[in-house]
């Protein structure tokens, strides 16, 4: 009964996978005949199948570019940028969409520690610093048994001297795992879809309005309250928009 099952599901997600592959090359040739709506309808149905991959997404923020479509053409990008945050061709095309953005927001600037910070967490995630810190305390184990059992002294300095590095080592990658893994859950990014919305000082439509922001301005979510979201802009500016005025990525 198991092995039935097992060879059911096998069954679907080779269909499914078949019949994804089918929509996006039905895609390309759509998007090579400048049927640019007919492209963006195929490959967002394998979104909605649940797949996802840099070049659909990649695909998917030049079909709506070429629909002038600046909000969703940006989010897409972004969205491939996250999967291969080091891929030219993404960064480029994003540089263009970003170009045709209304809004123009300057960030704020960056003190030495925050740059030295941001160049230094972004070697690793969270994952990858917590594997370090592991490694750290393995070789901090191996080197100080070497030092216990080695019997010639310079050895012994050798050994300690090392083992005293990898502490060090494990101890810097435990916090910045912890601290990393902190920023990305904090870090909540989001694009504007609405081709015009207005940032209120309260989650209410009576309130002022704080300012306003167009199609296709990246924001950081900093809160919600029902349907109203509170959002962070890179200069320092917050306020409180529509949920339904933007997608988080």
């Amino acid at each position: 009964m198991k092995r039935l099952l097992i060879l059911g599901m096998l069954l679907v997600s080779a269909l499914g996978f078949a019949q994804n592959d089918a929509l996006f090359e039905q895609g390309k040739e759509n998007y090579k005949n400048a049927k640019f709506s007919e492209a963006v309808t195929n490959w967002k149905k394998i979104v909605d199948n649940g797949q996802q991959s840099a070049e659909l997404y990649f695909n998917l923020g030049n079909a709506h570019y070429k629909l002038n479509n600046i909000g969703p053409s940006i989010y897409y990008f972004e969205k491939a940028l996250q999967l291969q945050p080091n891929d030219d061709d993404i960064k480029t095309n994003l540089a263009f969409a970003e170009n045709a953005r209304i809004d123009v927001i300057e960030p704020l600037p960056k003190t030495i520690f925050s740059r030295w910070y941001k160049n230094v967490s972004g070697v690793f995630t969270y994952n990858g610093w917590a594997i370090v810190s592991v490694i750290g305390v393995i070789l901090f184990v191996l080197l100080f048994l070497l030092y216990w059992f080695s019997i010639s002294e310079t050895k012994k300095r050798v050994y300690f001297t090392t083992s005293l590095f990898s502490v060090v080592v494990c101890i810097t990658a435990l916090v910045m795992a912890f601290q990393t893994y902190v920023d990305f859950n904090k870090n909540k990014p989001a694009i504007i879809f609405a081709e015009n919305t207005e940032v209120k000082g309260e989650p209410n439509m009576g309130s002022d309005t704080a300012f306003e922001l167009h199609e296709g301005t990246k924001v950081q979510i900093i809160g919600n309250e029902q349907n109203w979201v509170r959002i962070e802009l890179a200069d320092g500016k917050d306020g409180w928009m529509p949920v339904n005025d933007l997608k988080q990525l």
